[in-house]
């Protein structure tokens, strides 16, 4: 098909593309595209002298030397080039120079530059299906599936119309919550399982893919193509198998587009997501809901390891860590998103047989996703079943904002931590006796006068709370000489007549400054 430089900045690849230089070529005919791989004008032999060709560069060979930039605008413009496209900006390049723009206009090329999220084989792929076959696809894959998703005679129903279709055109299609439930699947083949399909597409990030183009994953040998839809103002995945590996980026994406019409005249509406139905009655206490549930879902509450609440992760590291997680230990996450927090389990399936090896893992993971600033994770692993993962949650919702009050300095908080902050809140809460009964335990600061008692305190509750009684982690963390913070144990054992890290004086004491910790924050 005859087409040129104009037409394919209308593809949608080059959608947030910029034409910086060499409008007047926009006319130039294509017919091919190729990467440029070369790395000044003594290179220049390599190239052909096709005026119709498209060439693709990053300038990676020279990405500090202007000089041979400039040598490779003229030299591919003067062979013949239909357009020269430049990836990576801001990523390879800081920018591109103003020199080279003039000289692209000089020159009269098109010089354009992608979004940094675009790589080279989305272009190529659009390019080359608008080159090669325009409009028509070179199968009846689009006029089939027409055929069958609009046949309303002979289907009750979306589901029937796709199935059909799925068969007859050798593809599968598996519809997704935005939480990666499957909410609708057609399995034409069992080539892949829809587990390691989810996994994959969640290390590579199809979520935060701003191409129309469907993300291709190869998984395990079997072509999958990941795209968003909506429906009904609601967000979700489809997932398309191509089953022979017989049909292009683009004809799948065409083929998305058939389908995702064919929902709207079908008025379909996918069924719930059921697994992120489960989770949320769980986080409500809505345990009758959830045990209603429990069949549906397929998970036994014996199978449910830990449950967490996390806030402020980056979407892409913790899409990337879930996956990774899951393909070391065997384990499965559900979650569902609201806004910058994650709720979610960790489930153990079939092939795990010890719910015992599978705890030291869940808080592992916890520890390796807190790496980012501002991430605070809250969890609760080692449940007994359903009863127990309502209750976590209800711990968790109950106490999160305190316990970041109690534990300022963490960034992952178990259920003792929670548990503890709990026990602090309920003692707030009755009040009377019981509270002034807890804060009294530290009285005795009061009376070494205001500087000296909160200089003793302030090193008690960084041993007890921050440090996990480690004096020289007190130290590190007071900035202050470890034998300063030796003698100052030492003097808040006598002020107030007890070892504080006796096994019998640690538990009333820890809560009292937790409790303490509290009443500053929340006075």
């Amino acid at each position: 098909m005859k087409l040129t430089v104009k037409e394919c900045l209308e593809l949608q690849v080059f959608k947030n593309a910029r034409v910086l230089a060499g409008k007047e070529g926009l006319k130039n005919d294509v017919r091919q595209i190729s990467v440029l791989d070369i790395s000044g004008a003594e290179d220049m032999d390599l190239l052909g002298t096709d005026s119709t060709e498209i060439y693709l560069t990053s300038f990676l060979s020279c990405r500090n030397d202007h000089a041979k930039q400039l040598e490779i605008i003229r030299g591919v413009a003067g062979r013949g080039c239909a357009a020269l496209v430049v990836f990576h900006v801001g990523k390879v390049l800081d920018k591109l120079d103003g020199q080279i723009i003039a000289v692209a206009n000089e020159v009269k090329l098109p010089l354009i530059q992608m979004p940094s999220e675009v790589i080279y084989s989305q272009v190529i792929s659009q390019v080359m299906d608008k080159v090669l076959y325009g409009d028509n696809f070179r199968n009846s894959l689009i006029s089939n599936t027409v055929f069958h998703l609009l046949n309303f005679e002979r289907h009750s129903s979306f589901q029937s119309a796709v199935i059909e279709a799925a068969i007859s055109n050798d593809f599968q299609m598996i519809l997704l919550s935005e939480d990666y439930n499957p909410v609708l699947t057609v399995e034409t083949r069992h080539n892949v399982t829809i587990a390691d399909a989810i996994r994959l597409g969640r290390e590579r990030n199809v979520e935060g893919d701003t191409s129309k183009v469907y993300t291709m994953i190869d998984v395990n040998g079997v072509l999958t193509y990941w795209g968003p839809v909506v429906i009904g103002a609601e967000k979700y995945y489809m997932l398309i198998v191509d089953n022979e590996d017989s049909y292009t980026a683009g004809e799948i994406t065409k083929l998305a587009e058939i389908i995702e019409l064919a929902m709207g005249m079908w008025k379909y509406t996918p069924e719930r997501d059921a697994k992120a139905e489960f989770i949320r009655a769980l986080i409500r206490g809505n345990k009758s809901l959830a045990y209603t549930l429990q069949n549906e879902v397929k998970i036994n509450g014996s199978d449910i390891l830990s449950v967490f609440l996390s806030k402020g992760l980056d979407r892409e590291k913790e899409a990337a860590d879930f996956a990774g997680f899951e393909k070391k230990t065997n384990l499965e996450i559900l979650k569902v998103v609201e806004e910058d927090e994650t709720y979610g389990m960790v489930i153990k399936t079939e092939e795990i047989d010890e719910k015992e090896d599978c705890q030291a893992d869940c808080v592992e993971l916890f520890n390796r996703i807190k790496t980012t600033d501002g991430v605070r994770i809250f969890h609760v692993t080692g449940l007994a079943g359903i009863e127990g993962a309502g209750d976590a949650f209800r711990l968790i919702s109950e106490t999160w904002a305190f316990v970041q009050k109690v534990f300022p300095y963490k960034r992952v908080f178990t259920k003792y931590d929670l548990a503890l902050v709990n026990t602090c809140i309920n003692i707030q809460i009755q009040g009377g006796f019981l509270k002034k009964n807890n804060l009294e335990l530290l009285e005795p600061f009061k009376l070494l006068g205001e500087h000296k008692g909160a200089q003793l305190l302030d090193t008690l509750e960084t041993f007890v709370l921050d440090t996990g009684m480690n004096s020289g982690k007190t130290a590190d963390f007071m900035d202050i000489h470890a034998n300063t913070v030796q003698y100052r144990l030492k003097r808040i054992n006598e002020i107030l007549g007890v070892e504080v890290t006796g096994g019998r004086v640690i538990p009333g004491l820890t809560i009292a400054l937790a409790l303490n910790r509290l009443e500053r924050a929340v006075s």
